[in-house]
Formats: C-alpha cells, structure tokens, sequence
C-alpha cells in the first residue's frame, strides 16, 4: 500500500493549542462550573477521613496474637473451601461435597464473629459512625454523578472522536493486515517476521515490567505518601481479570470474525486476517482481485482517516478540560510522589526503548521519534493508544518500513507489547501493597511480573484495561483488592503517559522488525 507524500500540515499545531487550552479551560470549571460538586466532594472526603480516623479507635486489636492466629487459621479455611469447590464436579457424592462446602462457611462465618469479639466494632457508637460513613459516602457518589452530568458535554467531544477512530480501526486492521501478509508470499515468511516481532515484543515486555517493579521498590511510594486506605469492603467498580489459559486463548481466537470487528477485538481481527492472508498467497493469482480490492479499501479507509483526524484538536481540547475541571490542583497536590515517580519511571521505560532501538536502526531512531510526535501527543491528549493507531501506521510508512510489515507487526503490539501499561502494572500493584504494610518478597514479586506477563496481553480492547488486570493480580497474591480504589482519581492522569508510550514501543519496534528484514528503505520528505 503506497502512501503519497505527507503534505505539510497544521494538526501537530492545532492539537498542542487545543491541549493547553483544555488544560486552561479546565482549572477554570474547576473552580467555576462545578465548583460547587468540587467543594461537596471536597468536603465529603474530609468528613470521611475524620470518620475513619474515629471508628479506628473501636477497631483496635486487643490481642495482637490472638487476632493473627485468627487470620492463620481464616486463610486455611479460605484454601481449603477453594479446593472443595474446585472438586465439587469430580467427587461423585455432591450432597458431601456441599455439605463439607457449608462446613467451610460456617466456620469463615464463625471465625469473622471472633474477629469482632477482639475489636470493639460491636460497639453502638461505632455502628453510629459506620451509618455516618455510609451517608457521607451516598452524599459524595451523588456529587460525582452531578459533576459528571455537567462535564457530559466536554466529554462528549472526546466520545465521539474515540467512537470515530474505533470505526475505523477494525476494518483498517483488517485489510492492511491481509495485503501486508499476502505480498510476504508464504507462510514460512509470516512465520519468520512472526517469530521476530514476537521476540521483540516479549523482551520490550519483560524490560518495562522489571523497571517498574525496580521503581517502586527503589522509590517505595506506598510507604512515603502515608495515604488513607480505603475500607476492605470498598466497589472500585472494576472487574478481575480471567487468569486462566483457558479464558486466555478463547480471548485469543474469535469464535466470529463479525463479533470480533464489532467488538474491536483487535488480536482476533488478527488472527484471522493472518489465515485469510496466507490463504490467499496459496491461491496465489486467483486470489490478486481479492486482495487489490482490499488494498483499495485500506487506501479509502485512509483517506477516512484524514477526515476524522480533522476532528482531532475538538477531542483534545474536551479530554483535557474535563480531566482537569474533575481532577484539579487537589489531585495533584495528593499524589505528586506517585504521579512523579511514575512519569520518572516513564522516561527511564522511554531512554532505554530508544537506545534499544538506535542498536539496530542507528541514529535514524531520534528521526522517528520526531516523526511520531503528533500520534504521541494524540495518544497522550485523549488517553489512547487506539486513536493514535491510523496516525502511527502512516507514519511509520514514511519512515520508511514497508507496508506489509507495518500492517502486520503494528496491530500485534496493540494486543502484545504495551510497554507503558505493562510498567504501569507492577508498579501499581506493588504500591498497593507497600500502602497496606505488605512486605513481599523478591521471589513473589517475580512471580506476580511473570503472572502479569500473561494475563496483560489481548486485552487492549477492554475498558480500563490496566486496571482489570491490576485487579485480578492482587486477588492472586492477596493483596487487598480494595486498594485499586487508591488509583481511581489519578489513573486518568497516568493513562496519558501509559498511552503515549505504548505508542512509542511499538513504533521502535516496527522499525527494528523492519530493519531486521531488510525492508527499512529512507524516510519520505516532509
């Protein structure tokens, strides 16, 4: 697929004013249009603070020992009713097995009215603040829902420029990826380009994984921000993510290809683009119609592409105002430490990419970084890697990598080498811990990397995606699941450089792949 001349244009411009902007625009509504909500949630945060630090009294342990033999003899009986209900479809008793289950119950049952007695939580005047809490609570969720309906027409701006994109991408996946591997010719070729990416991807995976365990090991925010923990019992309104192999390859390999275009699952459109591509090389010309109209469709999905990316600056400038009037100085005063270490931790992630990259590709990797400069600040300003895809993909063509290789390894790292969601991910789940007082040791932290290495990939498409896997991680380590709620208010915040970098790793690592097969030609003039 041949791309014409970039013409020069003012998007990268406009799309930096519309930032600041939104930015300006948004301290402004924080103070003014929903500074009433603000004050309300504000204040809501205040009370509940005050609440918490009254009811601690009542929930003091009498006896320390008492309470941690308590807590020994709670998690075998969490173990052991685990076990027997993963036996319940083996054993053929199952009026046994239900009634060992509910022996389990009722002892967990049992054990949670002895950790009342060792506390005073029993107490009326703590059952009054526990009704207190619950008010301020009801109060401060009616405050956010205002506040959100307020801020509905900003948000709406980013909404539809997403909705636009997300129109785009699927069939632009597609018909790229089917052309790309059908001019590769063979499979032994898309095996051998496959096989490469793959190594990339892993490595880049296992290095942004490894530096944010070391981060937040090094910096220990958990321990210096001394935050007010959330209540165990707290809905962060986020799902776990399914651990299990099984979930894993079901997500892999599309059960429709119509489901998986409407969904937007990006690693099914690709596995299927892959067997149709390849297919169609071993028909060889029979099949030359088929795929010329697929590149003609990739051209006019393209040029759709340039229509919708028009709409750009409109969708910066409404992410940025409604992420700042929510948010505020407040924020960013609370969670400077976590916000800046976390960014720190991004540019080491982004140096390192680079000096990988300029390995194999040499000084032309800072030409590529210029070149991807308006995909990385679309990506960063609406807070995804998604709405930079189209952008990226044209851009890297420039550069010089051919087509057939950026159609087939750029849609592979939106499902397999997010490299900033991936630092992301041990660096949120590891403060979690420090936050409750958790000391876990190196070995387990390597085996949460590697759990993470698994369970983090193919879920691009899902909502608040980093957030999911966090979530199902610290289940399976026993971290309280609670603590995500900690990240609610600034994970927006940290999307934007989670997105950006993402954007980033897979364009390096387009350029290496291309370089490695001997298909980086010279970038296209300006």
């Amino acid at each position: 697929m041949e791309i014409k001349p970039n013409k020069p244009n003012r998007l990268t411009l406009f799309i930096g004013i519309a930032l600041v902007a939104g930015i300006i625009a948004g301290f402004i509504l924080n103070k003014t249009y929903v500074g009433i909500e603000n004050t309300k949630i504000a204040n809501a945060e205040l009370q509940a603070k005050y609440l918490h630090d009254k009811m601690k009294v009542y929930e003091a342990v009498k006896d320390s020992s008492a309470f941690n033999a308590l807590i020994v003899i709670q998690q075998n009986l969490l173990l052991q009713k685990k076990q027997a209900e993963a036996g319940l479809l083996i054993n053929e008793d199952e009026s046994r097995s239900f009634a060992t289950i509910q022996l389990f119950t009722d002892s967990l049952k049992s054990i949670n009215t002895s950790f009342a007695a060792l506390t005073d939580t029993s107490n009326i005047a703590y059952k009054q603040l526990l009704r207190q809490m619950e008010l301020v609570s009801f109060q401060k969720n009616e405050s956010l829902k205002e506040r959100d309906k307020k801020l509905d027409w900003f948000t709406i701006l980013a909404d539809i420029f997403l909705r636009l994109i997300k129109m785009i991408v699927a069939p632009l996946v597609f018909t790229t990826l089917v052309v790309g591997v059908a001019k590769l010719g063979d499979i032994s070729a898309v095996g051998r380009i496959g096989g490469k990416t793959l190594l990339w991807f892993i490595s880049a995976s296992l290095l942004s994984l490894l530096l944010g365990m070391i981060l937040v090991n090094i910096f220990k925010p958990g321990i210096a921000m001394n935050l007010t923990l959330p209540d165990a019992n707290t809905s962060t309104g986020i799902d776990k993510a399914a651990l299990t192999i099984k979930d894993f390859f079901y997500h892999v390999f599309p059960a429709s290809v119509i489901d998986a275009m409407a969904k937007n699952e990006i690693l099914q459109i690709v596995v299927f683009a892959l067997f149709f591509g390849v297919a169609a090389a071993a028909i060889g010309d029979f099949a030359k119609p088929v795929v010329h109209a697929m590149d003609v469709m990739a051209h006019i999905i393209l040029k759709v592409t340039g229509y919708v990316m028009n709409f750009a600056p409109l969708a910066v400038f409404g992410a940025m105002a409604a992420i700042i009037a929510k948010q505020g100085i407040g924020i960013l005063k609370t969670y400077s430490i976590f916000i800046g270490e976390f960014y720190f931790g991004l540019l080491v992630l982004w140096i390192f990419l680079i000096l990988a990259g300029a390995v194999f590709v040499g000084k032309r990797v800072f030409t590529l970084i210029k070149r991807m400069k308006e995909p990385i600040l679309l990506a960063f300003s609406t807070s995804s890697s998604e709405a930079a895809f189209p952008k990226t993909m044209l851009e890297l063509e420039r550069f010089g990598c051919k087509d057939k290789i950026v159609s087939f390894v750029l849609p592979l790292g939106y499902s397999f080498n997010l490299d900033g969601s991936m630092m992301y991910m041990t660096f949120a789940s590891l403060f979690i811990a420090q936050s409750y007082g958790m000391d876990i040791p190196w070995a387990t932290q390597l085996t949460m990397l590697l759990v993470l290495m698994l369970t983090s990939k193919g879920i691009a498409g899902v909502p608040r995606a980093s957030l999911v896997v966090i979530a199902g991680t610290l289940s399976s380590f026993n971290i309280p699941e609670a603590g995500i709620a900690l990240l609610l208010g600034i994970d927006p915040l940290l999307d934007m450089g989670r997105s950006a970098t993402n954007v980033v790793g897979n364009s390096i690592a387009t350029a290496v792949v291309s370089k490695w097969e001997g298909e980086l030609g010279q970038p296209e003039n300006n």
